[in-house]
C-alpha cells in the first residue's frame, strides 16, 4: 500500500530497518509520521519502541505502532507515548480466524474523533454479528496467548536443535539477536516462531504441505496452528529469506504439534 502511495506521488516514504535505531531515528528528520511494526512480520525483528518513540516526540512526529503480533498483553506502545496503536482483531483477539476485522486505539481525543468521523463515512463498521465474534473471542484471548506463547517458546527451542533448520527467529530465545531488546521492555515474546529450512525453499513447501494437524495456511493467531513458506506470495518483501517458514503457534498439546513438525520434515 505505501509502495503505492510512493508511485502515486502522494506520500514520500522512507523504509528503514526498525531493528537499526540510528537509522530510523536519521529517517526522521523533516518526516511527519513514524510507523512501526514490532515484532515484524515475518522477521520477527524487534524495534526500540520507548527510545524511538521518545525520538520521535523530540522531533514533533507522530507515531503510529501495528501491535499484533505482540498484543497489549506483551506491550502497551499508547502507554509509552504512542499516538495510534493497530491491531488486526482477525488474528489474536478474536482468536477463531472466522472473523475480519481490525482496531485503532489512540488516547487523544481529537484524534479519536477524526478516526471515528472517517470510519462513518467511508464504511468498515463491523455488524452485530462481527462484533459478536470478536467479543466472544476477547472473552478466552488472555488464555489463548498464554497457551499458545508457551508452546510456541518449546517449538523454537526445538527447532533450533533440528537438523534440518538453518535458522530460528523467535526473541524469546536467548541466542536469538531480538533477545535482550525484547527482554528490555516486553513481557512476553509472542507466539509465531520463523525459521529456516536448510534444504531451500522447495523442501519448506514439502514440509507445510506434509503437515497433518498444523494447517498449511495463511493468517495467524488463531487456536489452531497455521504455518507456510511466506515467500510463496509475490508481494511478499525480497527481504524475507525464500526458504522461511512462520509458524503461527496455536493451543494444540505441544507434543501433538512437535510430533507433526518432525513427521513433515521426515515425509518431505
Amino acid at each position: 500500500m505505501l509502495h503505492s502511495f510512493v508511485q502515486s506521488g502522494r506520500l514520500e516514504v522512507r523504509f528503514v530497518d526498525i531493528a537499526n535505531t540510528d537509522a530510523v531515528i536519521a529517517a526522521m528528520n523533516g518526516a511527519a509520521f513514524l510507523w512501526l511494526e514490532s515484532p515484524t512480520n515475518p522477521g520477527l525483528e524487534v524495534a526500540d519502541m520507548p527510545t524511538l518513540i521518545v525520538a520521535a516526540r523530540n522531533l514533533s512526529v507522530g507515531v503510529g505502532v501495528d501491535n499484533t503480533f505482540a498484543t497489549p498483553l506483551i506491550q502497551n506502545p499508547l502507554e509509552m507515548g504512542a499516538d495510534i496503536v493497530m491491531h488486526s482483531v482477525t488474528k489474536y483477539f478474536a482468536g477463531h480466524s472466522d472473523v475480519i476485522m481490525g482496531s485503532l486505539s489512540t488516547k487523544i481525543p481529537e484524534l479519536h474523533a477524526r478516526l471515528h468521523e472517517i470510519r462513518k463515512i467511508h464504511g468498515g463498521v463491523p455488524g452485530p454479528y462481527e462484533a459478536w465474534l470478536a467479543l466472544r473471542g476477547l472473552r478466552t484471548f488472555p488464555l489463548r496467548f498464554e497457551c499458545a506463547q508457551r508452546n510456541a517458546l518449546e517449538l523454537a527451542k526445538r527447532l533450533s536443535k533440528h537438523p534440518g533448520v538453518s535458522r530460528v527467529r523467535y526473541p524469546g530465545l536467548p541466542e536469538d539477536s531480538q533477545h535482550a531488546r525484547a527482554k528490555s521492555f516486553m513481557r512476553g515474546f509472542g507466539a509465531v516462531v520463523s525459521f529456516e529450512v536448510k534444504d531451500g525453499p522447495e523442501k519448506a513447501d514439502r514440509i507445510c504441505e506434509s503437515s497433518h494437524l498444523i494447517t498449511h495456511a495463511t493468517s495467524l493467531g488463531g487456536i489452531e496452528s497455521l504455518w507456510e513458506r511466506r515467500r510463496r506470495w509475490p508481494a511478499e518483501s525480497t527481504l524475507t529469506p525464500e526458504n522461511l517458514i512462520r509458524l503461527s503457534v496455536g493451543c494444540e498439546n505441544v507434543e501433538d504439534l512437535w510430533r507433526d513438525i518432525e513427521q513433515a520434515f521426515t515425509n518431505s
